[in-house]
């Protein structure tokens, strides 16, 4: 009787792990404050913003899925407990209340950038780790710096 065994299958080190991690908190953080944002932005242009802020939550709300699906893939358990997001991320709480386009616009700027600042952070590790979740990385660091970009430009001079 020949048994069979399961091949060799990569899992996350503890530090990838506790990386991913990172990055899924900041994209919750991210996306919880998109949707605060949008609805409570008021002033100059509020409809365009509107939207764009929707845009953003749908960008984030898909890239935490991938990161947490990927953090399954590889043996590693997710985090997305409200208590976690708000102990663990980078991202600063948003002021109550309504808040005007101008100020909606650095807030929400000033969110993306820090997302992407994270994921930049641990990207090397990453890399020299998995190459596969790195790439991953590429591509939500690119998303996140083009939304940052053209939520900036809303309040840019010439």
């Amino acid at each position: 009787m020949t048994t069979l065994q399961s091949p060799a299958y990569f899992r996350a080190s503890t530090k990838l792990a506790g990386h991913l991690q990172r990055v899924l908190t900041d994209l919750i953080a991210l996306h919880l404050n998109g949707k605060q944002a949008h609805w409570n932005v008021v002033d100059h242009n509020f409809r365009d913003l509107h939207l764009q802020l929707d845009e953003i939550v749908d960008l984030t709300r898909e890239y935490s899925d991938t990161i947490a699906e990927r953090m399954r893939a590889l043996d590693a358990v997710p985090d997305g407990r409200p208590t976690t997001v708000a102990q663990a991320t980078t991202l600063p709480l948003l002021p109550p209340g309504e808040q005007s386009t101008t100020d909606t616009v650095d807030a929400l700027t000033a969110q993306l950038r820090g997302a992407a600042a994270t994921a930049r952070e641990i990207h090397d590790d990453i890399d020299a780790e998995d190459p596969s979740t790195a790439d991953l990385l590429h591509q939500l660091i690119d998303a996140l710096e083009i939304q940052a970009w053209m939520l900036s430009s809303e309040n840019r001079e010439i």
